[in-house]
């Protein structure tokens, strides 16, 4: 941050939202896709889709520990999103905000398929060491 101008800081968070914001509507169209793949079975594509997941993800981590960066250097080491849009004029602040939401939201859709996701193949793997194994006590009370 030490070399950057404030007009560079804040081009390069507001850069790095807008681009948070295209890649989390990739991954939620890819995790959409995973649970499509993975409700029919279909391995080979479910490695695929982790493997196009896998790039998007590390973008996304990269920037955020990049805008958390930029963020405490222009506000304090305890600031957050909030406290950085305090500082701006009111049309970039609210463009800004409008895409800080609409990236918020996508998140939380993108980690409830997530969560979804998980749930559907872990019952699928548990069904299937059923099959194989057969179940343990099956007479054992619950």
């Amino acid at each position: 941050m030490a070399t950057l101008t404030r007009q560079q800081a804040n081009a390069l968070l507001a850069n790095g939202v807008q681009l948070d914001l295209r890649e989390a509507g990739a991954v939620h169209a890819l995790l959409e896709q995973q649970f499509e793949a993975a409700v029919r079975h279909r391995s080979s594509e479910l490695s695929l889709l982790a493997e196009q997941l896998e790039p998007l993800l590390e973008g996304m981590e990269a920037r955020r520990k990049q805008r958390v960066s930029l963020v405490r250097a222009l506000v304090g080491a305890q600031g957050g999103m909030a406290d950085y849009f305090a500082t701006l004029q009111p049309a970039p602040r609210a463009t800004l905000e409008n895409a800080w939401g609409e990236l918020e939201r996508i998140v939380r859709d993108c980690k409830q398929a997530t969560l979804r996701n998980g749930s559907l193949l872990a019952e699928q793997y548990s069904v299937m060491q059923r099959v194989l194994h057969g179940e343990e006590q099956i007479y054992a009370p619950r």
